[in-house]
């Protein structure tokens, strides 16, 4: 089934310049392969952002395989290098066919989660280990620096994306002068108590052998 459904997907796309990210595309793909519309429709129920779903989760699924062969080095060079490959391993007109279909109020959700699974591939790729709130705030952070580089890469024509660079470890650059000032901030007397009593609740989710769900 998830032969069939990557098949149809990849058929798909190849419309998306005509017909846009949509339903259209994915019937077109059906057709390509021999399968009737109902088929595509239980694959992609959603349509366009199913398919642009699929899209951005196949990128994801090459940033994991990327990460486990990167090389090393300060964990700033790292996300770089991550967010930086993640661009690059994507179809720029692809990306903007998606992010029109994701626009849509409807789809905002999809969007806002598609882009936190990216940032939680990087963190996990990269061997984050918290389990705090930090967790959360890792993922946060860089979803919101992952956001931007898209658009800033988007509009970017300069040779080999090196603006595009140039804007990614601004960014980052940016991030961790604000976490040095939390780190300061935590030094305070009392400060540490009192961000433990207001975020104490906050946990990341358990992985199946810890008796959660990963």
């Amino acid at each position: 089934m998830t032969d069939t459904r990557d098949r149809l997907a990849e058929a798909a796309i190849t419309h998306v310049p005509f017909d846009g990210m949509n339903i259209k595309a994915v019937r077109a793909g059906a057709r390509d392969l021999g399968l009737s519309p109902d088929i595509a429709e239980a694959f992609f129920p959603g349509g366009g952002a199913d398919l642009a779903g699929w899209l951005h989760r196949r990128g994801d699924s090459k940033l994991a395989d990327w990460l486990e062969t990167a090389p090393g080095g300060k964990i700033r060079d790292r996300i770089a290098d991550a967010i930086m490959f993640r661009l690059e391993a994507t179809d720029k007109e692809m990306v903007r066919a998606a992010s029109s279909v994701m626009a849509l109020p409807q789809n905002q959700p999809l969007a806002a989660r598609l882009v936190w699974e990216t940032a939680d591939t990087i963190w996990d790729g990269l061997g984050d280990t918290s389990r705090d709130v930090n967790w959360y705030s890792k993922r946060a952070t860089l979803s919101a620096v992952h956001s931007a580089c898209v658009l800033y890469w988007l509009g970017d024509n300069s040779e080999g994306y090196a603006d595009t660079r140039a804007f990614i470890d601004r960014r980052i650059d940016g991030v961790m002068r604000f976490e040095k000032l939390k780190a300061s901030a935590r030094k305070i007397p009392g400060a540490t108590m009192l961000a433990d009593l207001a975020t104490g609740w906050i946990r990341a989710p358990k992985s199946a052998d810890e008796g959660g769900q990963a």
